[in-house]
Formats: structure tokens, sequence, C-alpha cells
């Protein structure tokens, strides 16, 4: 394979259009582009995570929820395409279930912190979020298979549970939220 990537520039995009996987063009504020471009943010921030932790499963777990994303962002880009099958949504599950079952029991709402590593990937989860609403306004105008919607649902999830975990292997206390103080 040459390099796909050898020129960033090509000025196709001056005119305020971008251009998807198969060669369709449209506004750079299309629900499309604004739904990729939330599901790369998220891929940013969680490689920032990735370089904050220091511990190899939550990595690889990253690593690999990275690799998904960049996958969503092509299907994204490939209307009608679909490549996070149903497996990635119960690996998420389960994933969910182990952390949670690690964690003290929540009887209080908590607020991101503790740790700085906690509170990026509390970042990753609230950019979860907005990835996961930005699909959906897409999927209103133009469906988006149903497992990547799942999927990035599912993340968020996965996202808090997992910033509990970070904070607990390194000892740090979630932050409580105090309803007298609000």
């Amino acid at each position: 394979m040459g390099h796909r990537l050898s020129k960033l520039y090509t000025r196709t995009g001056d005119d305020g259009t971008s251009g998807l996987s198969g060669g369709a063009r449209v506004p750079k504020n299309h629900e499309r582009m604004n739904a990729m471009g939330s599901v790369d943010e998220l891929n940013s921030v969680i490689g920032l995570l990735i370089c904050k932790i220091e511990d190899t499963e939550l990595e690889e777990m990253f690593v690999a929820i990275q690799h998904d994303l960049f996958n969503i962002g092509g299907e994204i880009s490939m209307p009608g395409h679909s490549f996070i099958k149903k497996e990635k949504i119960t690996d998420l599950e389960s994933k969910i279930d182990a952390f949670n079952e690690s964690v003290v029991p929540l009887k209080d709402f908590i607020l991101p912190g503790g740790s700085e590593a906690a509170s990026v990937c509390h970042m990753a989860r609230s950019i979860a979020r907005r990835a996961e609403r930005d699909v959906i306004t897409l999927h209103y105008a133009e469906p988006v298979c149903d497992t990547t919607r799942q999927y990035l649902n599912r993340l968020s999830d996965l996202l808090f549970v997992a910033a509990r975990i970070i904070n607990l292997r390194l000892g740090q206390e979630d932050v409580l939220w105090k309803k007298e103080l609000a």
C-alpha cells in the first residue's frame, strides 16, 4: 500500500465542505461531520487518558476502545456501513459489571475528580455522552447502526466506572457531591 496520507492539505475543504469515504461532500457543519468530530475528540481524550495511567489492564482496554472509536468514525464516514458487532457491546457490559463489583456502591452522586487520571476519564465520559447525542442527531436525519449507538451508550457507562476504578487503584477517594453545598 502506498502512502495514503502523504499530503495533508488538499484545499478541497476551503469551500466549507468535507469529503466522506465514498466521495460525497457534505457541509462541515453537517450532522455527520459533527458526529465524526465528537467521536474523534473522544478518541483523542482517551489517548490523553492512556498517557495519565500506569495500569496495563486499563491501558490495553482503552487502546482497544480507541480502535473501536476509529472504526465508528469510519462507519459514520461511510453511510450504510457497520463495523461494531454486538459482541463489542457485550464486552463493554462485562467490563462494566466486573469493575462495578470492585467499587463501593454509591449512595450519593460523585463529582469528576479524585486523581488527575480519573478526572480525564470523566472528561472522556462527558465527551462520550456528547458523541452519543451527535450520533443520535445524525440517526434522526440518516439511519446509524443500532450497535454503534448502543456502543457509545455503554462506553460512557464504562468510562464512569473506570474513573472510579482508577481512583480505587491509586488509593484516591471519589469526590462526593454534597447536597448541603448546593
